[in-house]
Parts: structure tokens; sequence; C-alpha cells
């Protein structure tokens, strides 16, 4: 596929344009990447909106959920006047005035075991937004699968956690996060929390399209809001993991 940037677009991304680790060649990259993102919320809301202004060729988001006025100090893609609409309409309308060179779908539905392939498509990443355990394993079952990158990002109170999964080389979520854990209660988040895990997520993305080398492959980084601390984990694969192990 030939990839042409348009004179607008040289205009609009200039400023990345001249990183010499993007350059034309990088940029038109990032125009024949897809992307799918799984949730419009605080994770979502900001990613999304880095990747459309960064000039992701396509990306498909998916969201089950409307806009509550609880959503409104984090999902920062969804306004008052926002309160009731469905999440996909919401942001689909932010994200396409942002951005117009960008494809970009949003569908209203709950990921699961039945539909999440036909879902994902093509993608070449997926980026995690989503707050629970069950649907990031369909996420990382499909990762495992089509052999694509799957970055995951989780947040808590002031705090949070991101990284990369990249089968068959690394240790997948499964391998870290073994067990099926329900939520019980609802979390606190303050917006800036979801807001900084979001945006090394959309970096991530951004790295593995341009074959930039230093991405968290391998790598758990947690933040600590409270203190401003980010300490690393080394990650390895388990051996026994039912999804990527020995037995697959």
């Amino acid at each position: 596929m030939n990839v042409v940037l348009s004179k607008k677009e040289l205009e609009r991304y200039k400023r990345q344009i001249i990183i010499p680790a993007i350059s034309k060649n990088g940029q038109k990259k990032l125009k024949k990447s897809k992307i799918f993102i799984a949730g419009f919320g605080g994770l979502g809301s900001i990613s999304s909106q880095y990747l459309v202004a960064a000039g992701i060729g396509s990306i498909k988001i998916i969201d089950k959920d409307v806009v509550d006025i609880s959503n409104l100090n984090r999902q920062i893609i969804h306004w008052t006047d926002d309160l009731g609409k469905e999440k996909t309409v919401s942001g689909l309308y932010k994200l396409k005035k942002l951005n117009p060179h960008c494809n970009i779908e949003a569908i209203t539905t709950e990921l699961n075991e039945t539909n999440a392939f036909d879902l994902i498509g093509d993608a070449h990443i997926i980026v995690d937004a989503t707050d629970n355990i069950k649907t990031r394993k369909i996420l990382n079952k499909i990762s495992i699968a089509r052999s694509i990158p799957f970055i995951y990002g989780g947040v808590d109170s002031f705090n949070g956690m991101v990284t990369t999964f990249i089968p068959p080389d690394t240790a997948c979520f499964d391998c870290i996060f073994p067990k099926d854990v329900k939520k019980t209660e609802t979390v606190g988040v303050i917006g800036p929390a979801p807001g900084v895990i979001a945006s090394i997520q959309a970096m991530e993305a951004i790295k593995i399209i341009l074959g930039i080398e230093g991405t968290l492959k391998g790598r758990l980084l947690y933040f600590s809001g409270m203190d401003m601390e980010f300490k690393e984990l080394i990650i390895e694969k388990n051996p026994e993991c039912p999804t990527c192990g020995k037995k697959i």
C-alpha cells in the first residue's frame, strides 16, 4: 500500500516529522497503522486523543456505557453536555474534530469471547483501556493468537501500572495476573493518574509502530502519584502459564 502525505498532513505533523526517529517515512508508518482501543473511559479518553493527534491512520474504539456525571473528573473527552450520551458517540465527535485525516470507528458494545476476534479484526496493536480482569484476559488471548502487541494499563487512586506484552517474546497478561479477580467495590481515581498511564500507552504504541527500541517490553512500570515515583519490575514468562506456556 503506497501511503502519501498531503500538504495539510505535512503541515499538521511537522513538529514530529522533524524528529529524526520519525521523519516522513515514520509518519507514513503511523498513517498505515491500525489500532484497537478497548474502552472510552479514563484511559481511552487520553490514549485515543494522542494517537489520533499523532496521525494513526485507523483507530477502532469500543465501549458499552453512557456518560455519567461521575465520569467527568477523569474521562476528559466527555463533557457536561454529553451526560446520558453513549461514550462512543461523545468521544467519536471530539476525535473527528481533532483530526479529520484519521479513519475512526467507535462501536457501542460489550467485548466478549464471542465478538472479540471480529471486533479487533486486523488491528496491529491492542490498547487496553478497560477496568476489569475478564475483558483483559480476552484481549490477552487474542494478542497471543494473532501475535500482536497488547499494551496494558491500570489505575487506582493516585497510582497506575503499564506494560507492553509482545507475543511470543514476553510474558503475557495471565503470566503476571493469573487470577480472575472480580471487582467488589468502586475504585477511586484522581484524573491525572489515568492521564499519566494512558499517555505512556500512546507513546508505547507510537514507538512500536516506528520500530523504536526502549519500550516496556518485559518491564512493568509502576507510577505512584502520592510521592511522584516510578518503579520498574522485570517480568518474565511463566512456563506453566495456561495461556502462553508450554501447553499452547
